[in-house]
């Protein structure tokens, strides 16, 4: 009995200190691989003002603005026939749905969170949109993956339509997420949502426009924030070789698969972030240029960690559980790679591989 006691608090002890030993780690690596860190932040802070600021940060204006008027009712009232056999949400959260395929992560996300905040959908309802409505923009996958990055504009445009197949698949499974509950909030809850912002008027278009900026800049520093940190530690994994390590791990699996081995370091970095892992993807030089694009589907489905961590954030005021989401976006990039497979395999002039 003591035996067992004894391991019980060891467990505890090591569960307690995990957390501080890999952040004391981080910070030891940040020193040591300093020469190779400060160029990888330095690109870091170049894609987020570059690319990011400019694609998402008028959307996230233009969505917090939209929040402030009745579009949400206008969305329920017509859409609520094809949101609720569909998706079994409400319709309501056509608006999430509409924004997070038009914008971009995390959108989608944090205007579940909002719903929730606000008590506009029930927790279930919200759950069921954070599985399918924060996505990749057609910004993102058609201009900077599609024509930056493999430099065909149908390539991004397959992307984007597999993405928007997947999405539209996941969420039709996720309709069952737990079926028959509908847990709404009770009226004091989340009292910091002001009851004047539920509709605009010319009167306090200022105060609206003001709050809405605020808002906004405050999820794309965070945004910026995850890039930035991310890029540390993808630079701190090359310079030590641990990346290189895993790599090396992987090879049976990859040779088994038939799959290049030079992809997995590409596919290792997408997992943590996804736009380093596109463009190591995207430039690795292969005849079967579809192996390429199935990755990449793959990876713009999932999102990456850095991607969940930021959700994880956006609903952290919220009783909105993580584990939908997470499902969901594996589900998501698992539907986009085959959806994209079959496009390319039945429809010959999607067929990129060289002869």
């Amino acid at each position: 009995m003591t035996a067992k006691s004894n391991i019980n608090i060891y467990v505890v002890k090591l569960k307690r200190n995990i957390l501080p030993f890999i952040f004391l780690c981080f910070t030891f690596c940040l020193l040591i691989f300093s020469k190779s860190n400060l160029p990888a932040v330095k690109a870091g802070l170049a894609l987020w003002a570059n690319s990011v600021i400019p694609s998402l940060f008028p959307f996230f204006v233009a969505t917090e603005l939209l929040m402030h008027t009745n579009i949400i009712n206008i969305f329920g009232k017509f859409l609520n026939k094809l949101m609720k056999p569909l998706f079994n949400v409400r319709g309501e959260g056509s608006f999430a749905f509409v924004m997070g395929i038009i914008s971009g992560y995390p959108v989608g996300a944090k205007i579940a969170s909002t719903f929730r905040q606000n008590n506009i959908c029930s927790k279930e309802e919200c759950e069921r949109l954070l599985s399918f409505t924060n996505n990749s923009g057609p910004l993102f996958i058609i201009g900077t993956v599609g024509i930056l990055m493999f430099r065909n504009t149908t390539i991004g445009l397959l992307l984007f339509i597999t993405h928007i197949l997947a999405c539209i698949s996941t969420g039709f499974i996720f309709r069952y997420w737990k079926k028959g509950k509908n847990t709404m909030l009770e009226t004091s809850k989340y009292s910091n949502i002001k009851e004047s912002k539920k509709t605009a008027s010319i009167s306090n278009l200022g105060e609206i426009l003001a709050e809405s900026i605020t808002s906004s800049t405050s999820t794309i520093l965070l945004i910026g924030g995850f890039i930035v940190i991310f890029s540390s530690i993808i630079s701190i994994l090359k310079a030590s070789g641990l990346l290189n390590n895993i790599s090396y791990s992987l090879y049976p699996i990859f040779n088994f698969l038939n799959i290049d081995t030079s992809f997995i370091q590409g596919i290792l970095t997408g997992i943590l972030e996804i736009t380093n892992g596109i463009q190591t993807i995207s430039s690795i030089a292969c005849k079967k240029l579809s192996i390429n694009i199935v990755l990449t589907a793959f990876l713009l489905g999932f999102g990456g960690i850095s991607v969940l961590l930021q959700v994880w954030s956006i609903i952290a005021k919220t009783d909105l559980s993580i584990k939908p989401y997470l499902f969901g976006k594996l589900l998501h990039g698992l539907f986009a790679a085959f959806y994209t497979y079959l496009f390319m395999n039945f429809i010959p002039f999607l067929n990129f591989d060289l002869q």
